[in-house]
């Protein structure tokens, strides 16, 4: 799967919902004024930009493998320190960060365990590593009535249910394995009215993700069969979608003497 695309395309198709969770879900990691916080997989900056609001500019860094999207945030938020970089390999010295957050993130990690746990080493003792995945496998996420169409009419298609931290409870065992203390678990919400059907569906043309990839794996005809089944399956507009996901939060140790 492909994270190379245009900003834009992302910030139509996903980052229209992955904005309303940046608040929230800086809420529930206890990010306030006075923190120097990271933002690991910022991709073109939806909480980046929530993070820099609470705690200024200079006082926010972020990562992405991607280096489309870490140009893009570079370029939105230019006195913030954006690295090309993976969640498992992060290019800052032990104990940098009061916290370091991963939005929609964990999803598409190989080891999670290992990767949070590279949070928690760039994180003081005592400081908060979070993160939050969309609620996949439970049915509760904004492409799930997508999905949920699709399988209808190609039972063979991909799902995204089995991703890491799609389920409950996963994000907290992720945690606990890392070895962060006082892990706790929440569901978070957010609601976005679509004016029209085109408003909700265009952006799936040049998704990214495993909807990208479907989607470009497809020919005008099976697009065209495949938008026939999104209008007639999707409620007249305008509609709202919600989406949910999972997040949990932990505290990095402090050494014992």
């Amino acid at each position: 799967m492909s994270f190379g695309g245009a900003a834009v395309d992302y910030d139509a198709f996903m980052g229209r919902y992955s904005t309303g969770l940046s608040a929230p879900f800086a809420d529930f990691a206890l990010v306030h004024a006075g923190q120097r916080v990271l933002d690991v997989g910022c991709g073109p900056g939806a909480l980046t930009r929530e993070l820099v609001a609470r705690v200024g500019a200079g006082s926010v860094a972020g990562v992405d493998p991607s280096e489309s999207y870490a140009a893009s945030a570079r370029e939105r938020f230019p006195d913030v320190r954006i690295e090309v970089a993976t969640a498992g390999a992060l290019p800052f010295a032990d104990a940098e960060f009061d916290a370091a957050l991963a939005q929609l993130v964990i999803h598409f990690l190989k080891d999670p365990v290992h990767d949070l746990g590279e949070l928690a080493r760039v994180t003081r003792p005592g400081g908060v590593v979070a993160a939050c995945t969309w609620d996949h496998a439970g049915g509760t996420s904004p492409l799930s009535r997508f999905w949920d169409v699709l399988s209808s009419i190609d039972p063979s298609a991909p799902s995204e249910s089995e991703l890491p931290g799609t389920r409950s409870g996963q994000l907290t065992d992720y945690l606990t394995s890392a070895g962060l203390e006082d892990v706790v678990e929440t569901k978070l919400t957010v609601r976005l009215m679509h004016p029209t059907f085109e408003d909700w569906w265009t952006p799936y043309l040049k998704g990214a993700g495993p909807v990208g990839a479907y989607m470009s794996s497809l020919d005008e005809t099976g697009l065209a069969e495949l938008e026939r089944a999104m209008r007639s399956e999707m409620p007249p507009a305008p509609f709202e979608v919600t989406g949910s996901a999972w997040a949990a939060r932990g505290t990095v140790p402090t050494p014992r003497r």
